[in-house]
C-alpha cells in the first residue's frame, strides 16, 4: 500500500514538472513601457528581451497607445529598419498578438515615421535560456530520474 502511494505521489510530482516545463507565458513588450519610442532608444527593448526566457508557444503582446503598428522583419530588414517586407501584414491595432511557433530569431519594428530609427523595435531570441534557467532544468532533470529510478527499483 506504501509503494502504491509513494508511486502515486511521485507519478503526480512528475506530471506537475511537466505541466510547467511546457506551460505557455505571454510577455508583454516593454513591460510597463509598453510599444513606444523608447526614451532610452534601442537599448531599452533589448535590455526587456534579455532579462525574458522566450519559449516555444509563448506569446508576445504589443500594446500601445497613440500612432504606432507592430510589423515582423526579417533580420536586415530589422537592422536597416526597412517598412516595405513585412513577414505577414503589419498590425495596426492594439493589443497585437504573436505567437512563438518554432525555435528561430524573430524580429519587429514600429513602421510609423522614424520610429524604428528612433529605438522602437524588438529581437525575441526563442530558447535562449539564462544560466538560472538551465540550472532549473538540470535540477529537475535530476529530480524525475530520482524518481523514475525509485519507482523502477521499488517494482523489482
Amino acid at each position: 500500500m506504501a509503494t502504491r502511494l509513494l508511486g502515486f505521489i511521485a507519478s503526480l510530482v512528475v506530471a506537475v514538472a511537466l505541466f510547467e516545463m511546457t506551460a505557455a507565458d505571454t510577455h508583454y513588450v516593454g513591460d510597463e513601457m509598453g510599444w513606444a519610442v523608447p526614451p532610452g532608444g534601442p537599448i531599452a527593448y533589448s535590455t526587456w528581451a534579455k532579462t525574458k526566457n522566450f519559449e516555444i508557444n509563448d506569446t508576445i503582446v504589443f500594446n500601445w497607445n497613440g500612432t504606432h503598428d507592430v510589423a515582423e522583419v526579417s533580420e536586415a530588414d530589422y537592422e536597416n529598419c526597412t517598412k516595405t517586407n513585412p513577414i505577414g501584414s503589419i498590425q495596426q491595432s492594439s493589443p497585437a498578438n504573436f505567437t512563438l511557433d518554432s525555435n528561430r530569431s524573430r524580429y519587429f519594428i514600429c513602421t510609423v515615421s522614424s520610429h524604428c530609427e528612433l529605438g522602437q523595435k524588438v529581437t525575441i531570441n526563442i530558447g535562449e535560456w539564462s544560466s538560472a534557467s538551465s540550472l532549473t532544468v538540470g535540477a529537475l532533470s535530476v529530480l524525475v530520474s530520482a524518481v523514475v529510478i525509485s519507482l523502477l527499483s521499488s517494482q523489482i
